[in-house]
């Protein structure tokens, strides 16, 4: 079930990240994720490695059926652009402010790289990184960036006299797009969730330690501890 459910999940969540509603036209607008968002998400990959939501030298290997592994290098992809687009749904999408909310990503994840996570412990981290950004693009900047003239956009107008506002030029959109926003990393981080709990649920089939010491093994090293198991078995009866 999981081989079919989390790959749905993290597609809906690729193709609803670049999803925005115009503000004038109320019609369905496609973003392209920017660059940017690829080296967010391979960041992002490594610390779901790291935290142990995906763990491939359980997933994928020679003792495990064909099918099985394509199953899970087909959630990885599914995965990977899922995160990619997560990223897209919260970053502004031109001016100082893309750039800056890319700077606070950037700036967050390679810090992350060098700290000791778990699964619980990532996926809080990640639940309230999605949702500062959140909050601050669609709540904040969205008064910013409204036609109509919020009072955000009245107090930036008031700090930045003499400042050319272009650099915080953004285009703006229909209150939808902070739903489909919030929908899309509801749907982003549950699949997370889900994830680690399909993790879980393989690794517990591990009943004795030295087994799990024996699948972190590179093939060619678990292919050593065969033979030097079978020359043990064979010696004796010699």
């Amino acid at each position: 079930m999981d081989f079919a459910v989390l790959p749905i999940l993290f597609l809906t969540v690729a193709l609803l990240g670049g999803l925005r509603v115009g503000a004038e036209s109320r019609t369905f607008i496609f973003v392209a994720p920017p660059l940017v968002t690829l080296l967010l998400a391979v960041l992002l990959m490594l610390l779901l490695v790291r935290g142990s939501l995906i763990r491939f030298h359980q997933w994928v290997g020679n003792e495990l059926p064909p099918l099985t592994n394509v199953a899970h290098i087909w959630m990885f992809v599914t995965v990977f652009f899922a995160s990619a687009q997560a990223f897209n749904s919260v970053l502004p999408e031109r001016g100082l402010l893309h750039w800056l909310f890319s700077f606070f990503f950037l700036w967050t994840l390679w810090n992350n790289q060098f700290s000791s996570f778990d699964a619980r412990r990532l996926l809080r981290s990640l639940a309230i990184l999605f949702g500062t950004a959140f909050v601050l693009k669609h709540m904040l900047l969205a008064s910013l960036y409204s036609s109509e003239g919020g009072w955000l956009k009245r107090v930036a107008g008031t700090l930045l006299q003499g400042v050319s506002l272009g650099t915080l030029d953004a285009p703006s959109f229909a209150p939808a797009t902070g739903y489909i926003s919030f929908f899309t990393l509801t749907l982003y981080v549950a699949g997370l969730i889900l994830l680690a709990f399909a993790g879980k649920d393989e690794t517990d089939l591990v009943v004795h330690p030295v087994v799990e010491e024996y699948r972190q093994l590179p093939a060619a090293d678990r292919l050593a501890v065969r033979d030097a198991i079978l020359d043990d078995m064979i010696k004796p009866e010699q």
